[in-house]
């Protein structure tokens, strides 16, 4: 399953730049992460300081 990006999410960025397949890019107000591309590495997940990345 792929991840998502809960509303605790303070626009950092960290997850983007730790995702291998550059599935996370910046929405309105959030990151979003595209879940077709997502392999569910769980990478976002261990660098975001709010926790913020779960997956679905």
């Amino acid at each position: 399953m792929a991840f998502k990006i809960t509303d605790e999410c303070s626009s950092c960025g960290a997850c983007a730049a730790e995702c291998p397949v550059n599935a996370i890019s910046e929405g309105d107000g959030k990151y979003v992460i595209d879940a077709d591309t997502c392999i569910s590495c769980g990478a976002c997940a261990g660098t975001c300081p709010v926790g913020a990345p779960v997956e679905e």
